[in-house]
């Protein structure tokens, strides 16, 4: 491979440095989206006590939407690559130093992990939709290693949410990007959209009323993080301190970043405000059903959380990519 160094750089010789768009944004919205409902999931199953998982399994359509989920995501990878047999290429070895091949085995070996949770956690009586022999029969050996298989989802659930930040963190030549907090921002983010969606789809009312309280802290994390990931980068140095620049300008070209970050600071406090309210109504502990006003709440809630997560993706991703390398 021949290498070339381009010691005039400038605005003129290269003005742009864009490297991804809005398949991009979609990819980290969904894979992060699924890496918080399996950890989300996960520790619903492994709250439990160990008896029968026949009996006590309390999250069966998560892990299903989460696969779902993220394979879907993969597509606007393989999208994005232009020549989708280019991943081929990928699969031909393993580099331990790039984070390119730890996503390219990555995302296999939690969909992997993924469908075995799902045969793990689908009841017995709901078996006989699988149709295939072999998956019926591997569904009924798996029930019982539930746990175990839940706490391999806990991990990598973990690894792919934290695991798009510190992708777009090592682009050295981003300054938005190329910060030590952006993975933590990622991965509490990721955390918080999962147990948004586990409160959507979740038919028990303990497991809505558990997710709600534990969204609560994870909302609050998170936007401390925010305030510190732009504290950091403020207190920077002039590239990292310019990088944040559209985020508070309300020139023409970057009024869109200001509204995302106003957005952003007012759905996910409101979505607070709003799961706080359901909390105070059972301050001694929930018990029983939720009234059709109370899900909607909640549900309402959830919505706010997922745009806010999304709306904090896409701007980063395409705020990072404002730089110009320029020695101006």
């Amino acid at each position: 491979m021949t290498e070339i160094t381009i010691t005039g750089l400038n605005a003129i010789t290269h003005p742009y440095l864009e490297v991804w768009d809005w398949r991009i944004v979609i990819y980290l919205f969904l894979g992060g989206l699924s890496a918080g409902m399996l950890v989300m999931c996960s520790i619903a199953n492994l709250r439990i006590p160990k008896q029968p998982v026949d009996e006590l399994a309390q999250c069966v359509r998560a892990p299903i939407i989460a696969f779902i989920t993220l394979a879907i995501g993969a597509q606007f990878i393989i999208l994005d690559l232009g020549k989708p047999q280019s991943l081929i290429w990928g699969y031909l070895t393993f580099q331990p130093l790039s984070l390119m091949s730890w996503g390219t085995w990555g995302v296999p070996a939690v969909l992997f992990a993924n469908a075995l949770y799902i045969l793990a956690v689908i009841p017995k009586d709901q078996r006989y939709r699988l149709k295939v022999p072999f998956l019926v029969n591997l569904s009924e050996k798996l029930s019982s290693k539930m746990r175990p298989i839940a706490k391999l989802n806990f991990a990598l659930g973990i690894f792919l949410g934290i695991y798009t930040g510190v992708l777009l963190s090592s682009f050295s030549s981003i300054p938005l990007w190329n910060n030590a907090t952006l993975p933590i921002l990622f991965l509490v983010s990721a955390l918080s959209s999962g147990a948004a969606m586990i409160v959507i789809i979740a038919k028990k009312a303990e497991i809505k009323f558990l997710f709600t309280k534990i969204d609560i802290w994870l909302i609050v994390a998170e936007l401390l993080i925010i305030a510190l990931f732009f504290y950091g980068l403020y207190t920077s140095t002039a590239p990292y301190k310019k990088a944040i620049e559209p985020f508070f300008s309300f020139t023409n070209e970057q009024f869109i970043f200001a509204v995302a970050l106003i957005a952003i600071f007012l759905l996910l406090p409101l979505a607070m405000r709003l799961k706080l309210g359901e909390l105070k109504e059972f301050k001694g502990g929930f018990h029983g059903e939720f009234t059709k006003s109370q899900i909607f709440r909640m549900n309402f809630a959830a919505l706010l959380v997922l745009a806010g997560t999304f709306i904090l993706r896409a701007a980063i991703v395409y705020a990072g990519q404002l730089t110009k390398l320029s020695p101006y």
